[in-house]
């Protein structure tokens, strides 16, 4: 071996002997928000960077959703009423946002509705136009003054098996009935939703495909991490 390849050699052991680098916080305020299918991983991600970061989580409301059961089990009956729902909630969220003084992290984002899910129910004949229309009206009017994220973190796992193996581990009850033809159309619309968040609403967005990288701990953990402190800091 020549001095060359030996100085080679210990430059990579050391390198794999070096502890995880740092992360550090945002020294101003931020509102970041997560963005993914259902399965993606949203709710893990945004409580490690709740717990790395010191910043405020708020989940999606999901567990308290008064018509998410009804809702999965007659998606036609339900989905307007459901859609009104979610957009109050997250409207309520981006409220108190504002008002929290240290950095925010949100558990999907508010924008996720009308482009995706508002649009993807109504092409599915779950909602009338005229549901579609007045949905939006709502959306204009309670988003006109709201705080909005500066940076979105979006999961994508283009594999709707991995997306449905994670819904069934989590084992929520109302999610039983989720099939793999409406993940798959969904993903359709999440394929072109980091495109929308910069170019329509300006917005900063990182996208990870997290089909294979396992966030909940070691290097994974650790890459994700480190991603996430660029991000913030860019």
């Amino acid at each position: 071996m020549t001095v060359e390849e030996a100085e080679v050699v210990a430059a990579a052991a050391a390198s794999m002997k070096r502890p995880p680098r740092a992360v550090k916080a945002p020294k101003q305020k931020l509102f970041v928000a997560m963005a993914g299918n259902i399965g993606a991983g949203k709710t893990t991600a945004a409580k490690m960077v709740s717990q790395k970061f010191g910043f405020e989580l708020f989940d999606e409301p999901v567990i308290d959703n008064r018509f998410l059961k009804d809702y999965y089990r007659e998606m036609k009956r339900w989905s307007f009423t459901l859609q009104l729902e979610f957009l109050i909630r997250r409207v309520e969220h981006h409220e108190l946002i504002h008002k929290v003084p240290k950095s925010c992290i949100q558990d999907r984002t508010l924008y996720e509705d009308p482009e995706i899910f508002a649009k993807y129910l109504h092409g599915l004949g779950n909602m009338t136009d005229q549901e579609l229309d007045l949905y939006f009206e709502y959306f204009q009017r309670l988003t006109k003054t709201i705080a909005h994220p500066q940076k979105v973190i979006c999961f994508d796992v283009p594999s709707v098996d991995v997306l449905l193996a994670r819904i069934r581990t989590r084992g929520r009850e109302e999610e039983k009935g989720i099939q793999q033809a409406f993940l798959r159309g969904l993903n359709g619309y999440y394929a072109t939703f980091p495109m929308v968040l910069s170019g329509k609403y300006g917005i900063d967005v990182l996208t990870l495909d997290v089909t294979t990288l396992d966030i909940r701990s070691g290097k994974g953990r650790e890459h994700f991490l480190d991603q996430v402190s660029d991000f913030l800091h860019r």
